[in-house]
């Protein structure tokens, strides 16, 4: 839980298998998976996107390393860090050597199969100045309610403008002003069943 926004980072049903419903199968993951694809995220958290983005990624044995760009306000030091990832799998190993690398602030981590990097600071200026584009979007911030400046209209055009055409997008939210605003930013938005208790989750792809 953090304390900060009173929200969990992930579901405490099973947030492994939240993630592969809502940001895996929400981006049509990872059969869309090509050299060189490229994962943006508002929210790092404790990283457990990441880990089964990158997971599926080597599962694969893809030429060369998936990209993952995540934005994030408020880095959890590394020792909250391993003792959040006490409730995942291994991974692999990758989960250790990801607890191992991280250092509690942005920056850039490179680990076999993966260059991932935690831009550090708010995404409303951090993600204008981004220099690149995202062939698909987790968009995990906290909830609607807690963390609002997460889903402003502003930042969902930006999302867009940093999405590659045929791009895709996924939230655990279907809350009516982030999908209007998803729509505002040029994406084709459909509202779809949700993990667990929650009935319904958006997804959303940009157009050519």
């Amino acid at each position: 839980m953090s304390t900060r926004f009173d929200d969990p980072f992930f579901s405490l049903q099973d947030g492994v298998a939240e993630t592969r419903h809502v940001f895996m199968q929400g981006n049509h993951l990872p059969a869309r998976f090509v050299p060189g694809f490229h994962i943006a995220e508002l929210g790092f958290g404790t990283g457990l996107n990441l880990l089964i983005a990158w997971d599926a990624w080597t599962d694969l044995a893809m030429a060369g390393p998936l990209r993952f760009t995540s934005f994030e306000a408020y880095p959890m030091t590394q020792a909250d860090m391993i003792r959040a990832h006490r409730s995942f799998p291994a991974f692999g190993g990758k989960r250790d050597l990801l607890a191992q690398a991280w250092s509690g602030a942005g920056g850039v981590i490179e680990l076999p199969g993966l260059h991932a990097e935690v831009i550090e600071g708010d995404a409303r200026i951090t993600l204008p100045r981004w220099h690149d584009k995202a062939d698909a979007w987790f968009l995990d911030g906290f909830s609607p309610a807690k963390n609002p400046e997460m889903w402003s209209s502003e930042l969902m055009v930006e999302v867009g403008k940093h999405t590659h055409a045929h791009g895709t997008a996924a939230t655990y939210t279907a809350a009516g002003f982030v999908r209007r605003g998803l729509g505002d930013a040029g994406f084709t938005v459909e509202r779809v069943p949700g993990f667990g208790r929650k009935r319904h989750m958006t997804c959303a792809r940009m157009p050519t």
